[in-house]
């Protein structure tokens, strides 16, 4: 991986060309919660089925997770600092505009970057994201204090367990992943989405008890659509075969 500094905070991206003759626009790959761009994008094969679609497609692991660097100060990771990082990672690349698709946390900071840098952000995707947006403030309640306890088998919420052997499993900074959960908390104000003029494209698995249903969502924002993947649940959405199509032809019809 590169890296470079987004005001200061050193940001690792990986930057594929297309596998294809005929170049299409970039894409932007944002990952979730306590996930990298390699266990969100690579082992997925989304960076495969998008360079082999002929796009440019830029991953990089947000600030706290990966190889990025790690902070312990909430205030570092507010959505709008980390919706900033990928308009620096722009610059850095000279691009002026890319489509952007983020997955569950990564979906909330797509959406704030869509509001406020629309003028980077051709079509935004957001996967793993229904009302929950809108709704809550995203993490789960006691994230923070299950990224800290220092056992797992400690921990009583099914859910939150779920989240503290995910990163446990990505070789994650506890640390820096409970100062990101208090600092990334902030629901979305609905009406604010209808000032995201750019294709929405929104697609969440019909067994997802964490994204919240999409249909309420697509009705705030002037363009969107909604695509159920079927019976897979949050984890088990992201590398799946619907998904991938829905998205492949929203990119190919999308103004």
């Amino acid at each position: 991986m590169e890296t470079f500094l987004s005001d200061g905070v050193e940001i690792a991206y990986v930057d594929f060309e297309p596998l294809t003759e005929d170049r299409r626009e970039p894409i932007v790959l944002v990952h979730g919660f306590a996930s990298t761009h390699a266990v969100n994008w690579l082992f997925t094969q989304w960076v495969k089925t998008l360079t082999e679609d002929g796009r440019r497609v830029i991953v990089f692991d947000n600030r706290g997770h990966g190889r990025s660097a790690k902070l312990y100060d909430p205030a570092q990771y507010s959505l709008d600092l980390m919706a900033a990082d990928i308009v620096h990672l722009l610059d850095h690349l000279s691009i002026p505009r890319a489509d952007v698709m983020g997955y569950s946390l990564g979906g909330r900071i797509g959406t704030v970057l869509a509001l406020t840098a629309p003028e980077r952000v051709r079509s935004l995707i957001l996967g793993g994201i229904g009302e929950n947006l809108i709704e809550n403030s995203g993490l789960p309640r006691g994230l923070a204090e299950a990224m800290e306890i220092e056992r797992i088998e400690d921990i009583d919420d099914s859910t939150l367990k779920i989240f503290r052997g995910f990163a446990e499993a990505t070789r994650s900074d506890l640390a820096a992943l409970a100062a990101c959960v208090r600092g990334a908390r902030k629901s979305v104000e609905p009406e604010l989405l209808a000032r995201i003029t750019a294709p929405v494209l929104i697609c969440v698995g019909t067994r997802d008890d964490v994204a919240g249903d999409p249909l309420p969502l697509a009705e705030f924002f002037p363009n969107a659509r909604v695509v159920d993947i079927p019976g897979r649940d949050h984890n088990r959405a992201v590398g799946d075969r619907i998904y991938k199509q829905a998205v492949l032809e929203f990119l190919d019809t999308r103004p």
